[in-house]
Order: structure tokens, then C-alpha cells, then sequence
């Protein structure tokens, strides 16, 4: 008789509860808007967080409540960004393809080292020992801080420096954040032509710690016919809007600093 009332009590009281849970997950619940998930679906994936927002679950609700822009997943491509417009009832514009460039050329053998690195492998730490290994200043110390912070594998190092592969690359802009030299920058696909330095030391000074380094000779800006090269800060600078990708200015080039992907 004990174990019939017991079992009495316990089905009593599990239907107790499960009334209070039925009332409470209707009084409680919260509507999901369907767009969310569609949102979702439409982005990188990789739960990077360049966006700003906490995940890709994040970033959808906020695009879903209007607190985010339709393209600020930058992964999810201008396929993905036409798929969120549509969704959300909006026009999306077209935007040129961005991808991170290394502006460095300085390799091993290339670059001089001020001594050698055996601690932990990172750039930023490494940098914060006496400025680095490197004796120039801001060249690519080739630890692999941006390596480790892509989530879509398109960075390596090789013979000491950052490369990045363009076809994998989704301008998450996370490597750029993460280079304590900022030698990483986003850049337009069709900038191909590119100053692959930033010493804006004296061209003597320069030269000394790489062969590689920019001098500021000017001869690139003398070459070019569409004045789309200027020299500030000891350095060239190639504007994209006027740069018509002919080539001359690399080939004129003494140090071989200016490089057509």
C-alpha cells in the first residue's frame, strides 16, 4: 500500500509541474523572428567576431533588429550580402572585393636581425623585447600572431614573413588587428600594384636594416604617367583611383620594393 501512495504522490506532483512549466512557457515565451536564422545562413560562419557582434548568432539578430548593417559580415561575400538584402527588404550596393596585402618584403636574409628569437612564438611578445628581432622597425616579424587569428586558413608563414593566399581570404580584418607591426592592410583585388614597405626612416637608415626597404628615390614617381604615386614619409605611396596597373613604376624600382599580384 506504501508504494501505491508513493506512486500516487509522485504522479500527482509530476503533473503539478508540468502544468507550472506548460503556463510558464506560454506566459514567458519570446516570439524568434524567422529572419534571424535565414540571416544566419547567409554569413561566413566562422564566428570570428569581426563584425563587432558576440558570433554569427549575434551579428543576425542585431542586422534582424536594425542595429547592424546588412554588410558587416565581411566573410559572407557580396553573394551573402545580396542574400541578407533581400531578406531584409533592401537594396544591397555592390562593393569591390577586399583583401589583406603584406606590406613587407622583408624576409629571412633580407631583413637584418638585431638577435635571435627563441621565446614564445608571437609577434607581439617578440616585439616587446628590445623592438623585436628584426632591426627594421616595422618589418613583418613572421611569428604568426595574424596566422593564428584566421579563421579561414588563408595566412602562412614562409622564410619569415607573413603571406596571404587572396583566394581565401574574406577581409575579416582579424589579422589586421592582431599584427602589432600593422604591416597587414585591407586593400581593393584590383590594387595589385602595391609599395610592399613603410620605413619611413632615412634612406640610409632604411637600406641598412633591409635590401628590400623603400628609400624614397622618387624614380617610380618620376616614371609614372597618371601621377598615381606620391612620396610622403620617406616612402611611396600609390593611389588606386589613378593607378592604371602598367607596371613601370616597378619596373624602374631600384630595390624592388613595388610588386604587381
Amino acid at each position: 500500500m506504501t508504494i501505491l501512495y508513493a506512486g500516487i504522490l509522485l504522479g500527482a506532483l509530476g503533473l503539478i509541474f508540468g502544468g507550472v512549466l506548460t503556463f510558464a512557457s506560454k506566459k514567458f515565451h519570446v516570439e524568434v523572428d524567422e529572419r534571424v536564422a535565414q540571416v544566419r545562413e547567409c554569413l561566413g560562419g566562422a564566428n570570428c567576431g569581426a563584425c563587432g557582434y558576440p558570433g554569427c548568432d549575434g551579428f543576425a539578430a542585431a542586422v534582424v533588429a536594425g542595429e547592424a548593417p546588412i554588410n558587416g559580415c565581411a566573410p559572407a561575400g557580396e553573394k551573402g550580402i545580396k542574400g541578407i538584402a533581400k531578406i531584409m527588404g533592401m537594396e544591397a550596393a555592390s562593393s569591390e572585393k577586399l583583401v589583406c596585402r603584406v606590406l613587407c618584403q622583408g624576409e629571412s636574409g633580407v631583413a637584418k636581425d638585431r638577435y635571435q628569437y627563441d621565446g614564445y612564438q608571437s609577434c607581439s611578445t617578440a616585439a616587446g623585447l628590445a623592438g623585436g628581432p628584426k632591426d627594421c622597425r616595422f618589418a613583418c616579424l613572421g611569428l604568426g600572431d595574424c596566422m593564428d587569428k584566421c579563421a579561414f586558413g588563408a595566412i602562412s608563414m614562409v622564410n619569415g614573413i607573413a603571406h596571404v593566399d587572396p583566394d581565401k581570404c574574406t577581409a575579416c580584418g582579424a589579422c589586421v588587428k592582431a599584427c602589432p607591426r600593422s604591416v597587414l592592410k585591407l586593400l581593393p583585388l584590383s590594387s595589385s600594384v602595391i609599395v610592399r614597405c613603410r620605413n619611413s626612416d632615412t634612406a640610409r637608415v632604411a637600406r641598412a636594416v633591409c635590401m628590400d626597404a623603400c628609400i624614397g628615390c622618387g624614380r617610380c614617381k618620376k616614371e609614372c604617367q597618371y601621377e598615381a604615386i606620391t612620396i610622403e614619409n620617406g616612402f611611396a605611396h600609390i593611389d588606386p583611383a589613378k593607378c592604371t596597373r602598367c607596371g613601370s613604376c616597378a619596373a624602374v624600382c631600384p630595390c624592388k620594393c613595388i610588386t604587381i599580384d
